[in-house]
């Protein structure tokens, strides 16, 4: 039943920690805090994850002080998977430490930064922030004298590296050292699909707010427009805004709703009832129920159309582009270029065996990948204004 007393009330299908195939380098465990908690702790800590404060979700860091970025969706994504995992009994911590983990590995720019990295790394490799965010925990980091990384448990790094989204995919990742053909513990499933529930309603928010989407084109969305229906006979004398706050805050309770449902569903459908059947199953048991997944979809759809091809993001998201693509170039064909840090990494490289190109790329990537919108821009204008000093 595990040896912390908070695991002895979770459900039997819960991921508990003598459920745990450990950790890389074996360490004693605390007499307090269970091995996810430690995780997240780790996590939390960690450099990667106060980077992602000016990191983009949507918008650029410069843009406006109240949009979301990746630290604040991550925080988001952790309270919906917590939320979800008390209601099923489920081990919240592990939930927890897979929510805040899943967008370490982001690059600066959000999905554009991370498609022109991954352009430009292709003779080499290729770039995704799955792997990317697995390489921090496991090698990036170094905050502790025994080893490089964090030494995450393996089923918090499993839920790293099987995160998946319409956006995100994991690939280029040794998947058989993770067991693909096995189904993640119940939390890393529904810290997936809280990011989902996170992104869709947090932006509908942000492209509100920043006057790219009406409410008049929003009520069009069944999960949207039933729901405003909703607050606006509720506080028909409140500001629009506050309607729409109402609204976001309505949806998402929903979606939490239905999948727990949804999941308890599938739990008793297919006679789930220890943690090697949830392993065992032949699909994922987290999800939306079929109604829930067409509106939810119907959603999706429309901020690709309407947000994400605005014009306004997608100038700032060519600028970006352009940005890591120069930034890139500049250092393959110049390493010397390169700050102190990146220097001694290729020279320990080259007294190991030798510099081949590949890792050389992959070092100029890592350096990349961990910069900051903000950094990232002031680099560019070091390495290519005249003006501004070196």
């Amino acid at each position: 039943m595990g040896q912390y007393a908070y695991e002895s009330i979770l459900a039997p299908f819960a991921c508990r920690s003598d459920n745990s195939r450990g950790r890389v380098y074996a360490e004693p465990e605390s007499l307090h805090r269970n091995p996810f908690q430690r995780d997240r702790d780790r996590i939390i800590h960690s450099t990667a994850f106060r980077r992602l404060e000016y990191k983009t979700q949507v918008f650029v860091n410069h843009e406006g002080d109240h949009y979301r970025t990746r630290l604040t969706h991550s925080i988001e994504v952790a309270q919906i998977a917590r939320s979800i995992c008390r209601s099923m009994r489920l081990h919240e911590d592990l939930a927890e430490a897979v929510a805040l983990a899943h967008d370490l590995g982001h690059t600066p720019f959000g999905h554009s930064g991370q498609d022109a990295l991954d352009d430009v790394m292709k003779p080499y490799g290729g770039f995704e922030h799955n792997r990317q965010s697995l390489r921090i925990v496991e090698e990036l980091e170094h905050k502790y004298a025994a080893f490089h990384g964090l030494n995450l448990s393996y089923e918090t790094r499993e839920g790293i590296v099987k995160h998946h989204s319409a956006y995100d995919t994991p690939k280029n990742v040794d998947m058989a050292h993770f067991h693909l053909h096995e189904q993640p513990a119940l939390e890393a499933q529904i810290g997936n699909l809280a990011d989902e529930i996170a992104y869709n309603n947090h932006d509908i928010d942000d492209g509100y707010r920043a006057g790219m989407l009406s409410v008049e084109e929003l009520k069009g969305l069944e999960l949207f427009g039933s729901n405003y229906a909703k607050v606006e006979a509720e506080f028909p004398d409140v500001s629009e805004r506050l309607k729409v706050n109402e609204t976001v805050r309505h949806m998402i309770n929903d979606l939490i709703v239905d999948v727990i449902e949804e999941t308890n569903r599938r739990i008793n459908e297919m006679s789930i009832n220890s943690f090697a059947d949830v392993r065992a199953a032949p699909s994922p048991l987290v999800g939306f129920s079929r109604q829930v997944r067409i509106m939810n979809g119907e959603m999706k759809k429309f901020l690709f159309k309407n947000m994400y091809r605005h014009h306004r993001v997608a100038r700032m998201a060519n600028k970006a582009e352009r940005v890591i693509r120069e930034i890139f170039n500049v250092y393959m064909q110049t390493p010397s270029m390169l700050p102190e840090n990146q220097q001694l990494e290729m020279s320990q490289a080259r007294a190991g065996g030798g510099l081949s190109e590949n890792r050389q790329a992959r070092i100029i990537a890592d350096y990349i990948a961990g910069m900051t919108d903000r950094y990232a821009l002031e680099e560019h204008e070091r390495l290519f204004n005249v003006h501004v000093r070196p």
